[in-house]
């Protein structure tokens, strides 16, 4: 790599705009949305997707454009063990307030939660949103209001707010969010003089299904916008960019490698890269380079990513050869039961059935009634992909150990 240089990849966090690749319709049609709120009305977003897709890095993109071309606050709110409503107030005026401090109109911010905002660190750099409880119960059921007065001292330089409520595992099951997403936004589409608020919630669509089951009304409320697998172009106009930054060339062996393992998944994609970037030495990076650095993210992925009873699990010598046998399959399909058996060698037809039930109680697979039965396929796209790099893992051992 070159000297000094830093891993233009970044593993487990939101892509940086200037390395974000595709999305192009998503982003168009939740900056529609935001646009629509600049005229004084609110819009709401659920942008879903499976775990790694990239919903957190388009989130923040979005934030990013609508902010510079839209004349938008942007607010991106992680609410990682937030669990309560008056734990969220905290988090998301925490967050003004630290994105204000860097801005002109500090001072109005300041002045409008003044008594509840103390500047810390060094110099005062960094401040933190500290109300007493009591306040910030009347915050929470005031929100909508809040939001109004926020934007009317801003003006005329802000037109509106984006705020996004990323990691929602906390609050999403619990009727009391649900209530209150659905009389906020109640609240702020009658208010007479509107409420220009564009808001965003991120995450799994179980997680939209549990808001919309302790409030079924929430499922006219929200416009849901999916977020898919990058196309085999995105993903090599991704690691294209991403090592062209650091000035690291790559062999087009090397980088048809990357778009097969990485499968069109930014979480993979991003590891994979790490890998091979942390193991360069001379700023080229070879195809069996290409495949030592899939195989090195393989492990790290597994323990990143995948529940502990899982790749505790598949440390079973016969069901990771069945589980690698499924992801040489296409990774999106259904597959069957006789058509499992009949690729099997004896000693793995017999343990077939007890792994497929085991894997289905860890949520590696799941039935699909669409295929008839004793049709499975992988819950989700990160499983089936992990896998198929455990499958070249695996390739990789024999034939050291054939050699041997």
């Amino acid at each position: 790599m070159p000297q000094d240089a830093t891993s233009p990849f970044t593993p487990g966090r939101p892509v940086p705009v200037d390395f974000f690749v595709g999305r192009t319709a998503e982003i168009e049609r939740v900056r529609g949305r935001a646009r629509m709120a600049t005229e004084g009305r609110i819009e709401a977003v659920f942008l879903t997707g499976e775990r790694g897709i990239g919903k957190s890095s388009l989130a923040s993109f979005a934030r990013h454009l609508v902010q510079a071309q839209d004349e938008m606050l942007g607010l991106h709110v992680f609410l990682g063990g937030v669990t309560t409503l008056t734990e969220l107030a905290r988090a998301v005026f925490d967050r003004l307030a630290n994105v204000a401090r860097q801005t002109p109109w500090w001072n109005r911010v300041k002045d409008l939660f003044g008594k509840h905002i103390r500047q810390i660190g060094l110099f005062g750099i960094n401040v933190v949103f500290d109300p007493p409880e009591e306040d910030l119960r009347r915050l929470i059921g005031g929100f909508a209001d809040a939001i109004r007065r926020l934007l009317s001292s801003l003006e005329p330089e802000m037109r509106g707010l984006f705020l996004v409520l990323d990691d929602l595992n906390g609050l999403a099951s619990t009727r009391e969010f649900a209530n209150w997403l659905k009389s906020t936004v109640d609240e702020a589409a009658t208010a007479e003089h509107g409420t220009a608020l564009c808001l965003v919630l991120v995450g799994l669509d179980e997680r939209r299904q549990a808001l919309v089951q302790s409030n079924p009304s929430l499922a006219r409320v929200f416009d849901l916008v999916h977020v898919g697998a990058w196309s085999d172009e995105e993903t090599e106009d991704f690691f294209r960019r991403s090592f062209g930054k650091v000035a690291v060339r790559v062999d087009e062996k090397a980088l048809a490698t990357f778009v097969r393992f990485a499968g069109g998944l930014p979480v993979l994609a991003h590891e994979i890269g790490d890998a091979a970037f942390s193991r360069d030495t001379d700023s080229f990076i070879s195809a069996e380079e290409a495949l030592e650095a899939v195989r090195a993210a393989a492990d790290i992925v597994g323990r990143k990513h995948l529940q502990p009873q899982v790749f505790e699990a598949i440390r079973s010598r016969r069901y990771r050869s069945i589980l690698n046998k499924l992801s040489s399959m296409n990774t999106s399909a259904t597959f069957r039961r006789a058509e499992i058996i009949a690729r099997l060698p004896e000693e793995e037809r017999k343990v077939f059935d007890n792994f497929a039930q085991r894997m289905k109680q860890l949520g590696v697979i799941v039935s699909d009634p669409d295929g008839g039965p004793g049709a499975y396929r992988f819950s989700n796209l990160l499983h089936a992909l992990y896998f198929r790099m455990e499958a070249e893992r695996e390739r990789k051992t024999h034939r050291r150990g054939s050699s041997a």
